[in-house]
């Protein structure tokens, strides 16, 4: 272990001194703020601790310094519905709240360090308590997003042997058709003013326990959380985060992806089953001891968004690129910001004419993220930073990030490649930890000294990436991650389909779509198509989460193969794109 402490420390020195990295960093805020307290560490004049809890250390600490008056009143958390309903959560509240929590998951539930807690959930306030009761009680946290299927639901309980779900009476019944078939399911908690047989309610449970509570002790690579991320071939991965990757990262960080203070308010618009709510909704912003923003959103609605802009003081917003192309088909003219400063757009690539709608009525920037579950943000356009459409930004700290060839071999600026992150001797801090049982998988995603990120791209020679496309087949709509995989598995039970294969299609709000190349049954040959497109969409809708149907079906008589017979997606997909 100090081998490796040593180590670490070295990798840290080496990143921070790394030439193609300019930082923009933040004045130093308190002497009490605790993003400042880990200062030493980023310098490397101190070991990475061996034991780190978010909760504990973060959380806890933020709610110190408030108590003692060293940070601004406004609150950790602020939730609105819409309706008029509204949330306020100082630190020592969420604190108090989530302790009461983490009593009711291991008195009442019985569940121990190491259990795993699947969380499926909306945009509401309890996401947020259940998470930190989670890391308080040591249990790992299985995000989900509210429209996934009894289907997805049944494979993600058998693949994770999860102890406890945690859901909503929408979602219930869903839940209660598969779980016969998950003997190691223990806890059926329910988020809802009513009950249902089999389940807790989750509100009764908690505000009846005690607000005493101790933080577990756990290790700087415990695992932490596990995000199911769809592949190319077969069903979605297990994605396992530690500490010290999710938590401990944004201490180790520059202020690169993210610079707010504790006076500020950001909001992240995404879905709470994906990283990047936890990463720019929950570990980042707490950090910095700043305000996280939530809104509702049952639908994405851009007057709901823009008029929320104008009515709330939002400094920074966060979102995929859909959200800023949905907001300048509006008339911006008749909306004023009333605190909005930052915009940050990831997921995907921003077509540069977005950004130029978005600043000609807003005058604002938006800074373009890049990343992936397995390691968050990977680069980066940071604030003072010179915006170069179409780019990405540079390399985030932690990470060397360079172009290969398949070989591994670094290539020179300019020439495209895989997008690969150095990855030996040393697995920088902010990497998940494997793809749980499955370590095939997790020695495939290696290459040489590098972790490929399955993306191709170019740098540039001030350290400029540009994202080029997929390297496999996966397909990233509006920000979700889909594996055509999942959406031929639907298709294919459908009486009308013989063969079909699923690849990305160009949209110009979403950025790509899901479409499909259908081969029909000889029966189904002479049906109305318009109609059977219509069948064959609500049957995916049903089979698996809506957002996995193809907005796209063209019926064809035979699909491209191999010799051996595999489907030549990277055709279709090259067709679909233009390519050939």
């Amino acid at each position: 272990m100090k081998l490796l402490l040593k180590l670490q420390k070295l990798k840290l020195l080496w990143t921070l001194k790394s030439p193609n990295r300019t930082f923009h960093g933040h004045p130093r805020l308190l002497s009490s703020d605790v993003y400042s307290q880990y200062e030493s560490i980023r310098q490397g004049k101190q070991e990475i601790p061996k034991y780190f809890n978010f909760a504990s250390d973060v959380l806890d600490k933020w709610s110190e310094i408030e108590k003692a008056g060293k940070r601004p009143s406004n609150p950790a958390f602020w939730w609105v519905n819409g309706e008029g309903e509204e949330v306020k959560w100082s630190f020592e509240e969420l604190g108090f709240l989530s302790r009461k929590v983490a009593n009711a998951l291991t008195k009442e539930c019985g569940l121990q360090k190491g259990d795993r807690l699947i969380l499926v959930l909306p945009r509401i306030p309890e996401w947020w308590l259940v998470k930190v009761a989670c890391m308080r009680a040591g249990i790992v946290i299985i995000p989900g997003t509210s429209q996934m299927s009894a289907k997805d639901i049944l494979y993600r309980l058998q693949a994770s042997k999860a102890a406890c779900i945690v859901t909503t009476d929408k979602l219930a019944p869903a839940v209660d058709s598969v779980a016969s078939q998950c003997q190691l399911l223990k806890t059926k908690l329910m988020v809802s003013k009513g009950s249902r047989e089999g389940w807790l309610n989750f509100t009764e449970l908690y505000q009846n326990q005690s607000a005493d509570h101790s933080c577990i002790k756990t290790r700087i690579q415990d695992p932490m959380m596990i995000f199911f991320t769809s592949g190319t071939t077969g069903s979605p991965k297990m994605t396992q985060h530690s500490q010290g990757s999710l938590g401990f990262r944004p201490l180790l960080s520059e202020r690169y992806w993210l610079d707010l203070t504790p006076s500020q308010m950001i909001w992240n618009t995404a879905d709470t089953g994906w990283i990047l709510t936890s990463i720019a909704s929950f570990f980042d912003p707490w950090v910095f001891g700043s305000c996280i923003f939530i809104h509702h959103l049952p639908q994405t609605d851009s007057e709901v968004i823009l008029n929320t802009l104008c009515r709330f003081p939002v400094d920074a917003l966060v979102g995929a690129p859909t959200l800023f192309r949905m907001l300048v088909q509006n008339d911006l003219s008749k909306y004023k910001f009333m605190s909005l400063k930052y915009c940050i757009s990831g997921g995907e690539p921003l077509n540069p004419e977005v950004m130029e709608q978005w600043k000609s009525y807003t005058g604002l920037d938006i800074y373009e993220v890049y990343g992936q579950t397995e390691m968050g943000v990977i680069c980066s356009v940071s604030k003072g930073m010179k915006i170069k459409p179409g780019s990405m930004g540079k390399a985030a700290p932690l990470y060397d990030v360079q172009i290969v060839d398949k070989n591994a071999n670094i290539l020179p600026p300019g020439q495209q490649g895989e997008i690969a992150i150095r990855s030996k001797p040393i697995r920088p801090l902010g990497f998940f930890s494997e793809y749980l049982d499955n370590p095939k998988k997790t020695a495939e995603s290696e290459r040489g000294d590098f972790y490929v990120t399955g993306d191709r791209g170019t740098m540039d020679e001030e350290g400029y990436f540009q994202f080029i496309g997929r390297d496999d087949d996966i397909i990233i709509s509006s920000g979700y991650r889909i594996g055509p995989f999942e959406v031929e598995s639907a298709l294919i039970e459908h009486p009308a389909v013989v063969e079909t294969a699923v690849v990305s299609s160009p949209d110009p709000l979403r950025g790509e779509v899901v479409k499909a190349f259908v081969v029909l049954s000889p029966t189904f040959s002479a049906t109305d198509l318009k109609s059977l497109t219509r069948d064959l969409q609500d049957h995916v809708k049903k089979t698996t989460a809506p957002y996995k149907y193809p907005r796209k079906v063209e019926f064809v008589k035979e699909l491209p193969k191999t010799v051996t017979g595999k489907i030549k997606r990277n055709e279709l997909r090259d067709k679909e794109w233009g390519r050939i």
